[in-house]
């Protein structure tokens, strides 16, 4: 099973990358499953590009980069995604790449089951972007499986191991990782 992890995040030492690698080794490392787990990690920086307006569209058609995002989609079979909050919505690194692709397909997550994550400093944990992200996803092609806030990543997140410390929190993502898994399994089970 081929997973794509990624941040909606372009800042080099990002915690919701942080969380979105914790939960994605943590279902890598569950004995249980029957199907081994491969982890594709996308960097929102190696997707840079023009701000989209459709002015630039007309300009330069679709930069190779909204392809090779769609591509990395593509190649896998499921999606965790943690999104960073600025000022309430999504950053602008992940808005432009999202809107560059999605004028390639709209249905830019392709039927893909997802786990949305956020974190942040602060005691919301990034929800009202997550709130946003669950909202508007299944209309671009995501199956929203499940979704996890993190509320203040520093207090519940131990920087030496990589872990989440808070036992309900750590549980919440391993419980969103477990429905992952078991949603992509029956979706490659049913085939094309």
């Amino acid at each position: 099973m081929k997973l794509l992890v990624f941040a909606a995040s372009a800042h080099s030492t990002s915690i919701n990358r942080r969380l979105a690698e914790y939960a994605a080794r943590t279902l890598a490392a569950d004995a249980s499953l029957d199907v081994p787990i491969e982890i594709e990690r996308l960097d929102l920086n190696d997707y840079e590009m023009p701000l989209f307006t459709q002015d630039r569209e007309a300009q330069l058609g679709s930069p190779p980069q909204a392809q090779a995002f769609l591509d990395a989609i593509a190649r896998n079979d499921a999606v965790v995604v943690s999104f960073a909050e600025h000022n309430g919505s999504y950053t602008v690194a992940y808005k432009n790449v999202f809107d560059w692709a999605s004028r390639i397909d709209n249905k830019v997550y392709q039927g893909r089951p997802m786990v949305l994550l956020a974190t942040s400093p602060g005691g919301r944990g990034g929800a009202s972007v997550l709130g946003q992200a669950s909202a508007s996803l299944p209309y671009q092609g995501g199956e929203i499986v499940a979704s996890v806030s993190v509320p203040r990543f520093h207090a519940n997140f131990d920087a030496d191991t990589d872990t989440l410390t808070q036992p309900e929190l750590r549980a919440q993502v391993e419980a969103a990782m477990r429905a992952l898994y078991d949603a992509t399994k029956a979706r490659l089970n049913k085939g094309p």
